[in-house]
């Protein structure tokens, strides 16, 4: 499985791309002006050749020229204990623990439902932004500004290469839910899964992966992927009782306030 967790996790990155990235002795160092915290932190990718401690150091005078705080985002894909223990020592703290899952996708496993219906990126860009609930508290990376989280959340996914399909559930024509497959070959992950509030409980997560999951197997794909967040109990509830099962886990470490100007950026 390990071959595999590293073929997801590299897939992972390539899904949602941050704005510039810069390479660094395994570390893959990623900065997208604070829209989401996977875009905008360190993932240690490869294994490095170099002591960690001076890395570190320069990690934090790049992000904070960006004025942004730092992150590192750790996986047990390889031994995160040296530098989780580093960071740890430096008074980084750790934050937002998650399970990536994956399922295979036998032919017809799942099937599309009544309800979805692929969207056009503009479609599903104002949808996300209607059911998400964006407020000006949820967009602290931008400064509260709202209009540029979600300018910045349209340059993220115009930027994805791979092959992306954008769903949408309807009930009695009003969007109840929406989310996105990312297809890398064989792989397809799943993002922006997001369902209204006032509709939730009512099969609509279901449907809405499922049907994801179907237009991802005709593209090619024979494996699905997702990241959830570890205290997440009804999310992983759903995602369970899809067949998805636990590959990896990842959390981040975050560099103490005030070694930069940047509130907490808003996603996980």
């Amino acid at each position: 499985m390990h071959g595999l967790a590293r073929r997801i996790e590299e897939a992972s990155l390539n899904a949602w791309p941050a704005l510039h990235q810069v390479l660094l002795d395994g570390w893959l160092l990623r900065f997208s002006r604070g829209f989401t915290r996977r875009a905008n932190s360190v993932t240690p990718v490869y294994p490095a050749l170099r002591p960690a401690s001076a890395k570190v150091r320069y990690c934090e005078n790049l992000y904070a020229q960006q004025r942004l705080r730092t992150y590192f985002r750790l996986t047990t894909i390889a031994d995160p204990e040296p530098l989780d223990v580093l960071l740890a020592g430096r008074g980084y703290q750790r934050r937002d623990p998650a399970l990536v899952l994956h399922v295979p996708l036998h032919a017809r496993a799942f099937d599309a439902v009544p309800g979805f219906a692929p969207a056009p990126l503009g479609g599903f860009l104002a949808t996300y932004g209607e059911l998400s609930g964006m407020t000006p508290g949820d967009a602290d990376a931008t400064g509260g500004d709202v209009g540029a989280a979600k300018e910045l959340h349209a340059i993220v996914l115009k930027s994805i290469r791979a092959d992306t399909v954008f769903g949408i559930v309807t009930e009695n024509g009003v969007a109840v839910a929406c989310g996105m497959a990312v297809i890398e070959q064989d792989l397809a992950g799943l993002f922006d899964i997001v369902t209204h509030p006032a509709y939730r409980r009512r099969g609509h997560g279901a449907a809405l992966v499922r049907s994801l999951l179907t237009h991802a197997a005709a593209k090619g794909a024979s494996r699905g992927y997702l990241q959830v967040l570890a205290d997440n109990a009804p999310a992983r509830a759903l995602y369970q009782r899809l067949g998805f099962s636990v590959l990896y886990e990842y959390w981040y470490r975050a560099a103490v306030r005030g070694s930069s100007s940047a509130a907490d950026p808003r996603d996980a």
